[in-house]
């Protein structure tokens, strides 16, 4: 009799925790995407090698509906096959521009009022659980080189340093995970789409 229970319980708690089909997710278009309003924040990729890397990024700033990717330096542009298998068509969503010189995306974005954000080890950087971004401000996050990390020339350009609390044996996160962290945090602190 409590095997039947167990199993019914079972059973109706599946049903509850149901995984939601394509069509139930009710995600907005490309176009309807263009014209929503976005997270006041670019991503910058500062001679970011791998091509997986940029299509995870480009998926992810979809995901948090960020105003435009910049790719930099040796940083690969769309279109290309390697990039797509990652981010599964987020490069025809979000706006996107490629700059020779992280810091000509840097002196072009400080002209309009973004506030650049190297997110980076280094000293005096500020733990991202002490960082609050103030609503009303844009924000430019650089992410660097998977072994190199910001660049010197962008660290100098940059306004402030965010760095990810850590507290294990390796030395960093993959750049995409660091992406996400980050991210989800301006998001969840901004929430432009979520207050409304």
């Amino acid at each position: 009799m409590e095997e039947g229970y167990a199993k019914l319980y079972q059973n109706l708690l599946f049903l509850s925790m149901r995984k939601l089909k394509m069509e139930e997710l009710a995600r907005v278009d490309i176009e309807g995407f263009k014209k929503q309003d976005k997270l006041p924040v670019i991503v910058i990729l500062d001679n970011v090698r791998s091509m997986h890397n940029i299509g995870s990024i480009f998926r992810t700033s979809d995901g948090f509906a960020v105003e435009k990717v910049c790719l930099c330096g040796i940083t690969a542009q769309p279109p290309h096959r390697e990039i797509e298998k990652t981010a599964l068509g987020a490069t025809h969503s979000i706006e996107w521009a490629y700059y020779e010189h992280v810091n000509d995306a840097i002196s072009e974005l400080k002209n309009t009022g973004y506030t650049i954000v190297a997110i980076e080890q280094a000293e005096n950087s500020i733990m991202l659980t002490d960082h609050t971004p103030l609503a009303g401000k844009k924000y430019a996050l650089i992410f660097g080189n998977e072994v190199e990390g910001v660049s010197d020339d962008a660290m100098l350009a940059s306004d402030v340093c965010i760095e990810i609390p850590q507290f294990g044996t390796k030395h960093s996160f993959n750049i995409v995970v660091s992406a996400g962290i980050v991210l989800w945090d301006f998001f969840s602190k901004l929430n432009p789409i979520l207050n409304k």
